[in-house]
């Protein structure tokens, strides 16, 4: 179990790290964000890069977006994968921003999540990167290294955004959860982690178990 020493010092050493925890999925507008995130899942975010340019050039605006010819916008978002049932939640989730939010992203948990494709992953990016509200965001990486340095003991997405929102300063757990996705990537790599050039090492159960 970690004291709240503890979890201060890994948040620091990885600001140390990492000091400009931006998002990879580019973007301009709050919406192009949210529907970014939607190509991501099961997608890596280089390539939903890739397609996003063309997608928001064919399509300006969220009316645009909302009257989509669906086999276009299908083609269009075939390389992120699942592309049937991401353009058709792109179509009906600016729709419902256009018709329920008079055209903006709404700003809190409850109403993003009636925003078809949108789940906690997605609602609470939105949360910390456009509103910059308290959020924590648990992808795939954020599973794999909080249960591997120790922080939690679950792959629950839900158990672990609960456990990381009692543990975090509320100000500091969305960078702390992009940070966590920069680690992971450049160091605490699924396979082969790179214990010796960690920077949480010291505070690592994975290190300490070895």
């Amino acid at each position: 179990m970690f004291s709240n020493k503890d979890v201060l010092m890994i948040i620091k050493e990885l600001e140390i790290c990492y000091p400009e925890p931006v998002c990879a999925l580019v973007f301009r507008k709050d919406y192009e964000l949210l529907f970014a995130a939607r190509l991501a899942a099961q997608c890596t975010d280089a390539r939903v890069n890739t397609v996003t340019p063309v997608l928001f050039r064919r399509y300006p605006t969220l009316e645009a977006l909302a009257g989509a010819d669906i086999k276009e916008l299908e083609d269009i978002v075939h390389p992120c994968g699942f592309y049937r049932i991401k353009a058709r939640d792109i179509i009906a989730a600016s729709a419902m921003l256009i018709g329920l939010f008079n055209g903006q992203v709404p700003d809190n948990m409850e109403d993003l999540l009636k925003l078809p494709g949108v789940g906690r992953k997605t609602a609470n990016l939105m949360l910390g990167d456009i509103f910059k509200k308290p959020a924590v965001v648990v992808d795939t990486h954020c599973i794999r290294l909080s249960n591997r340095i120790g922080l939690v003991n679950t792959t629950d997405p839900v158990k672990i955004e609960t456990a990381l929102r009692n543990m975090l300063p509320p100000e500091k757990s969305s960078d702390f959860c992009h940070r966590l996705v920069l680690h992971g990537r450049a160091v605490c790599t699924a396979r082969n982690p790179a214990c010796n050039a960690c920077c949480i090492a010291g505070f690592c159960r994975h290190v300490i178990r070895k």
